[in-house]
């Protein structure tokens, strides 16, 4: 079902309270047929989610698509959906993994393994300021610059940056998003920091150059 067709069923006449319902609520009425009830989650979680796939590709077409699709997506399998995560959480899955993998399908002349295999390994969290959620991204004055810097930096990086310090998700849920255990997500989170910051560093250098 066409995503233009879910927001178009969700109009319901002023003062019906539809739109103050909770999510448990609405998708009950989406499993009961109700095409409008998952309309007003679409457009509840539009916004957010297209804003967090855009950071993840860099490509406002390849950000749409992937957006529409997750919601048909999770609209189609909303009878899999068991409650045990927040809504939300469950849609962004959805759209994580597809940005993710149409990422790669666009860099496949990179190899995967080697990339995946560079951080493997446990590093003990570095404690300094610069090291600390969210200090790589304050230094980022612009959304220009914050766009340039993730631009940079390796489809796993971008993405575990993107999950942690923007969207502020828990270490276990990204782990299930990437399908990697814990400590790689810390590792790549550390590593991913630390290159951020050199690459804000270096944006500064070349505007007063």
């Amino acid at each position: 079902m066409a995503l233009e067709l879910l927001v178009t069923s969700s109009r319901h006449k002023p003062g019906s309270g539809v739109e103050s319902w909770d999510d448990g609520r609405l998708i009950a009425e989406s499993l009961a047929g109700n095409q409008g009830a998952f309309g007003i989650l679409v457009g509840r979680y539009q916004d957010r989610l297209f804003n967090a796939v855009y950071r993840v590709l860099d490509n406002l077409e390849d950000a749409q698509d992937v957006t529409q699709e997750s919601f048909v997506s999770a609209y189609q399998s909303l009878a899999s959906y068991k409650g045990d995560a927040q809504f939300f959480t469950w849609l962004y899955r959805i759209a994580m993994n597809a940005a993710i993998s149409l990422r790669r399908k666009k860099r496949a002349t990179i190899s995967l393994d080697s990339a995946i295999g560079s951080v493997t390994t446990f590093h003990p969290v570095d404690e300094s300021r610069d090291s600390q959620p969210g200090s790589a991204l304050e230094r980022a004055e612009s959304e220009a610059q914050l766009r340039w810097a993730l631009n940079r930096l390796s489809m796993e990086h971008r993405a575990v940056i993107v999950l942690k310090d923007i969207d502020d998700l828990r270490y276990e849920e990204i782990a299930e998003i990437m399908k990697v255990p814990i400590g790689t997500v810390r590792s790549r989170l550390h590593r991913a920091r630390l290159e951020l910051r050199e690459l804000l560093e270096r944006f500064e250098q070349e505007k007063k150059g």
